[in-house]
């Protein structure tokens, strides 16, 4: 070899270990592109491109983090930098990037389609880049620095240091709660006055049944028709409030109709407006719909640490108006329906100890959009969107496949991941209520059409 060709390889070479050498290495590649992959995978509902870059970024540096720390727990590690190891890994990752996001552009494409939403072009996933970089790097940051005070500080003041974190956390919570709390019940106290001032001679007041009820009370959309409402202010306790609801139902001729439907509502006391307005359609204005409070929380506190206040209430309305209705000759007799929508279905099932007592207590049940695995759906009409994370989510989906034999499929259904699934579907929660009727966790006014008629 000339001494020109071996000057012109050692500048090609010297050149390709500094562009490697600026470069991750292959175990950070490997894991940064997989957290990638993952947090591109199939999802339930449409992202928006800041949604799927702070999913992407956040996975991404969860990545970079768990390869950082293999590294530091192997404490040896070969430089790969000197072989171009470094090179090929990066310039496939770029590849393996490049089809994932083409893949999921096509699945992103397949469910606006499906759920007639704005199409996607290539824009989206420049943001979702942009915004992905920006989480990564920020956390990135973060990690550094806390890893920077802590070396500083040493492990003794380290360790000092997180226990006064942990303890100001204990006592902060109680109060965080109380704040909260306090929240919900000002959101429930506030009345609207577009909506009226409630119903002239009722014996439950207006400013009692909450903001939720108000909206469900005013809502009517048939004269015929008669809505009722407690409130969890309208009495003291579960018994009472299903008193004064079986009162009320009685002031107004709720028992002269041919049908009686308890509707169970979400956490803060929300009843599905459409879903209401679909039973009365369903039998003709020839119905009652009453409801009863058992939160100021929503759903999702509520399904976490207040589940059994949702299935009390239940039963105690449905046992006072199951009980009022006995006293009448039995073809004289309204015919009695149960209707819950998400945390409604899990109260409204739990009424019932199996599908033959179902079927003895009422003409029929409908639950809309029940948690996975938190319903008993046997003797019950189930609407379950395939696209409804409730419906997927369990910590159960995280090692076996959704039981999804009672959905309707209104979108392209993703196939069960290990882990995968799970994550897509906790994030879709999120996002759960954003979807157009009919799709995600909403359901429109053909619930009503759903509720089955006695046999």
């Amino acid at each position: 070899m000339s001494a020109g060709a071996e000057v012109t390889s050692r500048i090609r070479g010297g050149t390709l270990t500094a562009v490697a050498a600026a470069l991750p290495r292959v175990g950070t590649t490997v894991a940064v592109t997989g957290a990638s992959m993952i947090s591109m995978a199939p999802s339930l509902l449409p992202r928006s491109p800041l949604a799927q870059g702070v999913v992407t970024g956040l996975l991404a540096a969860t990545g970079w983090g768990l390869a950082a720390a293999a590294r530091r727990l192997a404490r040896r590690t070969p430089d790969d930098a000197q072989d171009g190891r470094r090179i090929a890994a990066f310039a496939l990752a770029a590849i393996v990037l490049l089809w994932a996001t083409l893949a999921a552009h096509q699945w992103q494409s397949a469910l606006r389609a499906a759920m007639h939403v704005p199409a996607i072009g290539p824009s989206h996933w420049v943001q979702v880049a942009f915004w992905a970089v920006v989480v990564c790097l920020t956390l990135f940051g973060f990690t550094r620095a806390v890893g920077t005070v802590a070396r500083r500080l040493r492990l003794l003041r380290a360790v000092a240091l997180a226990a006064v974190i942990v303890t100001a956390g204990y006592f902060a919570t109680p109060s965080a709660t109380a704040v909260a709390a306090q929240h919900f019940r000002d959101s429930n106290a506030v009345i609207d006055p577009t909506l009226g001032t409630g119903v002239p001679g009722s014996l439950i007041p207006w400013e009692s049944i909450g903001a939720e009820g108000r909206i469900f009370i005013a809502g009517r959309t048939d004269s015929s028709s008669i809505r009722v409402y407690a409130g969890l202010d309208s009495a003291s306790d579960v018994s009472s409030r299903a008193a004064l609801a079986v009162q009320e139902l009685e002031r107004t001729g709720a028992f002269t109709r041919g049908h009686v439907v308890i509707v169970v509502p979400t956490g803060s006391g929300w009843i599905d407006g459409e879903a209401a307005t679909g039973l009365e359609r369903r039998f003709g204005g020839d119905t009652a719909l009453v409801g009863m409070q058992y939160s100021y929380a929503p759903s999702w506190a509520t399904f976490l640490f207040g589940r059994d206040s949702a299935e009390q209430s239940a039963r105690a309305l449905f046992t006072a108006v199951a009980d009022h209705t006995a006293r009448f000759p039995v073809d004289a007799r309204p015919a009695l329906h149960v209707y819950g929508q998400s945390l409604g279905s899990v109260g409204g099932s739990a009424i019932f100890d199996d599908a033959g007592d179902l079927r003895a207590r009422t003409c029929s049940a409908l639950w809309a959009g029940p948690p996975a695995g938190a319903v008993r759906q046997d003797g019950a009409t189930v609407l379950a969107n395939s696209s409804d994370p409730v419906v997927w989510w369990s910590p159960m989906l995280m090692v076996r496949p959704p039981e999804l034999d009672h959905v309707r499929v209104d979108a392209p259904v993703p196939q069960w991941l290990p882990g995968v699934s799970f994550l897509q579907a906790s994030v879709d929660m999120l996002f759960a209520l954003d979807s157009p009727s009919g799709h995600g966790h909403r359901y429109g006014a053909d619930q009503g059409a759903r509720m089955a008629d006695c046999d």
